[in-house]
């Protein structure tokens, strides 16, 4: 998935870059400005705009001189563009819910890299650390097992490739208080989706 330009990976074209820019604002736009914000032309949002008003995803209203347009967010087509703008929050919460099923539970899940700073597109990888408790080792069968079921189906909700970052708590927390330059990414940019957070781990350590 494309998670820079969620919307016009999948709605092409001019259409797409106009959606993208209508589902990010709740102010009615003129032409000139919507063309603008979606860097098309004049000229081509206003052969797209007659379209999607046809089709009720966007409301138009005359406010002389200029026509303004707004995304009818009532339109059942317009909530899917709303929800596709938002995708990686949703991702986020997919990727958390089936965390739920590893077993045994992990202490933590956080997403780090490229899809957590929200520069992820159609060639980056998911990048993640999963956090297993002490007293289970890194050769638990049922641990492993349960842990690639749930990178399989990360991968198939995300459609990109995932990379897995695995340590146990007294691991994890020593590394988040090290100077490792890739646990300094995890701890600052990482979004904890199941469990703990890189600083909880940190702070959790210190008590």
């Amino acid at each position: 998935m494309d998670f820079r330009h969620p919307v016009e990976a999948v709605v092409g074209g001019t259409r797409g870059r106009l959606l993208a820019v209508l589902a990010q604002t709740t102010a009615p736009l003129t032409l000139r400005r919507l063309a603008r914000l979606a860097s098309v032309s004049p000229a081509q949002a206003s052969r797209v705009m007659p379209a999607l008003v046809g089709l009720g995803l966007v409301e138009r209203s005359e406010v002389p001189p200029a026509s303004q347009f707004l995304l009818n967010r009532q339109n059942v087509a317009a909530r899917f563009i709303v929800e596709l703008a938002d995708v990686r929050q949703a991702v986020f919460s997919r990727i958390g819910d089936a965390a739920r099923d590893i077993e045994p539970a992990p202490m933590s899940v956080i997403v780090f890299g490229s899809l957590a700073r929200g520069e992820a597109d159609t060639e980056s990888d998911v990048d993640l650390v999963v956090v297993r408790p002490d007293h289970v080792g890194e050769d638990d069968d049922r641990w492993s097992a349960s842990v690639e079921d749930w990178r399989r189906r990360v991968g198939a909700v995300t459609g990109n490739d995932v990379e897995l970052v695995e340590a146990s708590v007294s691991e994890a927390t020593r590394k988040l208080r090290g100077r490792s330059g890739l646990w300094r990414d995890i701890k600052r940019d990482g979004v904890a989706v199941y469990g703990a957070t890189a600083t909880e781990l940190v702070e959790r350590s210190k008590a």
